[in-house]
């Protein structure tokens, strides 16, 4: 396993721990198995969101996880490589992890609402849209800091 696997997958386990869910944004791959359903419209080239909780059973072994997800009401068997995660992030602890791409690009800036999270602080960079169910953040380094 890389260093940065290694990396993504303690701080997968440590915000799962600590707040009981964890997001993971993972860009297309030619590795990533969604079972039948596979990557829907805008998926195809943005990617897909994931929440795990510690509830879920999963594995992550040493090339990525293995997990049995359900979309809807349908379970699909999955395996997540972790080359093809890109974003690792915990809306309650207000953490995140981005990977930027060769290209220079990183994840784009909408993510699913924390839950019961309606309103972020001021100075935060997360914003919630009120008519949506979406957290937007803002990944761009502030130039205060």
């Amino acid at each position: 396993m890389s260093e940065l696997a290694e990396i993504k997958k303690s701080l997968f386990y440590r915000l799962l721990e600590d707040a009981g869910r964890v997001f993971i944004h993972i860009r297309p791959s030619m590795e990533l198995e969604i079972g039948r359903r596979g990557l829907l419209g805008e998926e195809l080239k943005s990617g897909i969101t994931l929440v795990f909780n510690s509830h879920m059973n999963f594995d992550w072994g040493d090339y990525g996880i293995e997990a049995t997800l359900v979309f809807g009401s349908t379970p699909e068997k999955c395996f997540i490589p972790a080359e093809a995660i890109d974003a690792v992030y915990s809306p309650e602890l207000k953490v995140q992890l981005l990977m930027e791409q060769d290209d220079g690009s990183s994840v784009k800036n909408n993510w699913p609402a924390a839950g019961g999270m309606k309103k972020a602080p001021e100075s935060s960079p997360v914003k919630t849209r009120e008519e949506g169910n979406v957290i937007e953040v803002d990944f761009h380094r502030r130039k205060d800091n």
